[in-house]
């Protein structure tokens, strides 16, 4: 019989430059898959805080709904009337063009940022805004907004000022990116949030907002624009009859 040797397996070797790459790529690898779970991570848990602001800021409102609701209930007992506290924020649109406008009222229409007809801007209720206002009353109309017009405003016709360009506010992101490290502004409930309480970060969070663009009323404007709003015109205050308008504009 003849017997037959089976040949051995030799090991193979391979160089050390490729053996040091192969770890290198492993290492790599593990830092990215070990660097997305972490972001991963972050993400949820930004996304819970994001949640759970809005839901302390909803009942934050409707606390302050409730309050406001007894205390006229309180004074309807006792037999008086319960009068609100001035109002902190106040929603101007403008309401006529460009002629015939005098330099003063054009520059303090410039400072509010009211460069075209039909823009509206939120202003914070203050005495030196309110001497501004009287200045350029023939044209623009002002009162103020509740919850619903100023979110509705955000949300529909929101645009931001990044870069120097006007760009849609349809991303929480660009939101952080412009207003989150320094005011703690994140994500539209924030925005809306610092606006309607004119918190401390009000100028900086309102200086962000590009001017709201809004279209003609439905049914067009009433008899003149050239009367007060009290005389059966159109500019002037509004009070709180400027949520009816925007909703007819919006």
């Amino acid at each position: 019989m003849v017997s037959y040797s089976v040949p051995t397996t030799q090991q193979v070797l391979l160089p050390e430059t490729l053996l040091k790459k192969q770890k290198s790529d492993a290492t790599a690898e593990a830092k990215a898959t070990e660097t997305k779970v972490q972001l991963r991570k972050a993400q949820i848990a930004k996304r819970r805080e994001l949640v759970r602001r809005a839901a302390s800021y909803r009942r934050e409102y409707q606390t302050s709904e409730r309050q406001l609701v007894d205390l006229k209930r309180q004074a309807k007992a006792n037999g008086s009337y319960y009068v609100s506290a001035q109002a902190k924020l106040l929603l101007v649109v403008r309401i006529r063009g460009i002629n015939n406008i005098p330099p003063k009222p054009r520059k303090v229409l410039q400072l509010f940022r009211l460069l075209q007809i039909n823009n509206a801007v939120f202003v914070r209720a203050n005495k030196a805004t309110m001497e501004m206002l009287q200045l350029v009353l023939p044209y623009v109309t002002y009162g103020e907004p509740n919850l619903k017009t100023v979110r509705e405003l955000v949300y529909k016709r929101g645009y931001g000022k990044i870069n120097k360009q006007r760009i849609p506010l349809d991303n929480n992101s660009l939101i952080e990116q412009s207003l989150g490290e320094k005011y703690n502004i994140s994500s539209m409930e924030d925005l809306i949030h610092e606006i309607i309480t004119v918190g401390p970060n009000f100028k900086q969070a309102n200086a962000f907002l590009w001017p709201f663009k809004l279209s003609n009323p439905n049914g067009g404007w009433r008899t003149r624009k050239f009367n007060g709003y009290v005389e059966g015109g159109d500019f002037g205050s509004r009070e709180q009859f400027i949520n009816k308008l925007v909703q007819s504009m919006n």
